[in-house]
């Protein structure tokens, strides 16, 4: 059974607030795996390591100045079958939430599992998104 909308709903604008887009069925989730170039995913959850760690240290890295074309966003334990979706895209991977994911072209590159976020500040976190940012997402030198 899903959470009550109204007890994550503060914990998904946490992150819809700074320009990530809330995926919320299966199409929302191949629809935006079709978009060429990168993303970040967040599988999203109400447990404490989300709440201290992965979503205050998405927020610092998206302000970092190479960051990915889409900042995507599933909650576990809400929008289920969205989540599921996701997961499939999530390559080599057990399910995890919290979770981030970075995409390129619909292909995973980069993971961070619950057992990488728990116990890590959001700076740590931050910095290590924004060292995969600067190799993936930094715009070509001419």
């Amino acid at each position: 059974m899903p959470y009550d909308p109204m007890i994550v709903q503060p914990m998904k604008a946490e992150l819809t607030a700074i320009g990530f887009e809330e995926l919320l069925t299966p199409s929302d989730v191949d629809a935006a795996m079709k978009r060429p170039g990168t993303a970040l995913v967040v599988v999203n959850s109400v447990c404490g390591c989300a709440a201290g760690g992965a979503r205050p240290g998405v927020a610092l890295a998206v302000q970092h100045e190479a960051k990915p074309d889409h900042l995507l966003t599933v909650f576990a334990g809400q929008d289920l079958e969205a989540v599921q979706r996701m997961r499939k895209y999530i390559t080599g991977q057990p399910p995890s939430s919290p979770s981030i994911a970075l995409m390129k072209d619909g292909q995973l590159i980069g993971f961070m599992p619950r057992h990488a976020i728990e116990g890590r500040g959001p700076d740590m976190i931050a910095q290590a998104l924004t060292k995969a940012f600067d190799q993936v997402c930094a715009p070509q030198a001419a």
